[in-house]
């Protein structure tokens, strides 16, 4: 297709033809109100002075009689531009006036009537255009007085000759401007085709340009690079993850193999096939907890689960976890609190469970203090193993925190540390897939807010911060306010 073609068959020139074609008929049909309203100016105003004229003369025949009269019309045809006079006998014939001839049957018929005639006094035969009035004397007389249409004609004449070059105006400056906006348009949307099918070869890094004039093109332009950052993130994350099950699941599965195979070449007992059995049952459920993970980060990920949204008291779900692991802390000699307020929630419950208990589960696993580094007393020691589960709410957003009094986690490493499968050196001996703060994140993202980590002085203080949305019921608000705080 060539550019000329392409540049007609752009939205943008189609429009600029249609408002064209919207303008020209706005502006016919007001050049032809004006010029019909002229012409009936012009024409009431000749009918108004024939008819003073026609009263005047009238009078003057009631006064002084047929010599009078044609006295009167002798004299006034020949001022100059004078109207058009016409006095005629019971037969037809001229008696007085300044007309030389008239479309026939005018004077047979009283009343007003547009005609041609020609001057007594014109030296060639050019006839013309006059509004005329005839009316009936006594004795059968008639009279006529007319005056010419050749400046309502002439008038005429100015606003249509008027009208030509304006249109001719109209249509090359809006053909000229819908070329050139056209063109402008054209470069632009050529720019986006060119950065797409780029985008479509497999560079995910391409962006749409944008200019600084803030239109619509330029608004949809950064709508689409946001949507276009977002795809890449999500690309990248899949790449990311699919390597990253390769690399991390490959081992469980690779030992998982290696048991199943020592089992059948040594053991020689029930007793052994039931242990080798129940190892490879529990390395199954590990992977079966791993991909559970995955899915539950993959659905948070993709939004699926903003359908299964509704009101609920953030308190309820840090005082369910804390009844839940309370004690599996216990047994694993680690103290756990928690401290709640009302804090109306819109959300996932079982999500946002989810990823409240991930953050208790790797306080309990990861966040026991070092005796080596932090040599404590007895009651200290007791102080460093606890672990507080707060629910709070602050202006409009809901915090859901994990504290504990552990190692912590670099400020370096910590957006890192939110990432599948990443495992930080100090917790590599410790069991784990490293999806916990991942599914936090990902649970936090969903709900528009966001997954903080933060220094306790010493340990770590994980934190859900989620937007309190406006739409949360009053109902649960005001449920809520009555509930006392929980601690433990």
């Amino acid at each position: 297709m060539t550019a000329f073609g392409k540049l007609i068959r752009t939205t943008a020139f189609r429009l600029t033809l249609v408002y064209l074609f919207l303008f020209s008929l706005f502006a016919a049909s007001l050049l032809g109100y004006f010029a019909w309203n002229t012409r009936r100016l012009i024409t009431e105003q000749i009918t108004s002075t024939v008819n003073a004229e026609a009263s005047e003369i009238n009078e003057i025949y009631l006064r002084r009689g047929l010599s009078g009269l044609t006295w009167t019309i002798g004299r006034r045809a020949l001022r100059p531009g004078a109207n058009l006079y016409l006095l005629t006998a019971p037969n037809g014939v001229a008696f007085g006036g300044n007309v030389g001839s008239l479309a026939p049957g005018v004077m047979g018929t009283t009343g007003w009537s547009e005609t041609a005639y020609r001057r007594l006094d014109e030296g060639d035969n050019a006839e013309h255009r006059a509004l005329v009035k005839v009316s009936e004397l006594s004795n059968g007389f008639r009279l006529l007085i007319g005056r010419d249409l050749d400046e309502r004609r002439r008038l005429f004449g100015i606003v249509a000759k008027a009208a030509q070059w304006s249109f001719l105006v109209v249509i090359v400056l809006g053909i000229g401007g819908g070329i050139f906006v056209s063109r402008r348009v054209l470069r632009r949307i050529d720019a986006m085709t060119g950065t797409t099918q780029r985008i479509m070869a497999g560079d995910l890094s391409g962006r749409l340009p944008v200019g600084r004039s803030g239109d619509e093109l330029d608004r949809l332009a950064e709508n689409l690079n946001a949507m276009l950052e977002r795809i890449e993130a999500l690309m990248n994350g899949l790449k990311e993850v699919s390597d990253n099950i390769a690399h991390d699941l490959k081992t469980p599965l690779t030992r998982l193999r290696n048991r199943a195979e020592e089992a059948l070449a040594r053991a020689g007992s029930e007793g052994d096939y039931r242990a080798a059995l129940e190892r490879t049952i529990e390395e199954s459920d590990g992977l079966i907890r791993t991909f559970n993970a995955l899915l539950m980060i993959a659905r948070a990920e993709s939004g699926q689960a903003r359908g299964n949204m509704d009101d609920f008291d953030a308190a309820d779900v840090a005082n369910g976890i804390y009844e839940l692991y309370e004690p599996l802390a216990e047994d694993d000699g680690m103290t756990l609190r928690v401290k709640t307020a009302p804090a109306p929630l819109h959300g996932n419950r079982e999500l946002i469970s989810q990823a409240l208990a991930n953050l208790v589960e790797n306080a309990i696993k990861y966040g026991k203090p070092n005796p080596v580094v932090q040599p404590l007393d007895a009651d200290a020691a007791g102080a460093a193993r606890e672990i507080l589960i707060e629910a709070r709410r602050e202006g409009d957003t809901v915090l859901l925190s994990v504290t504990d009094r552990g190692p912590g986690i670099p400020e370096s490493d910590r957006k890192h540390a939110v990432e599948r499968f990443v495992r930080l050196e100090a917790s590599r001996t410790l069991p784990g897939s490293g999806l916990g703060l991942s599914l936090a994140s990902a649970v936090a993202t969903l709900h528009s807010g966001e997954l903080r980590l933060g220094d306790a002085h010493p340990g770590l203080v994980a934190t859900l911060a989620i937007p309190a949305r406006a739409g949360s019921s009053d109902r649960l608000a005001a449920q809520t306010q009555d509930v006392p705080q929980k601690a433990a």
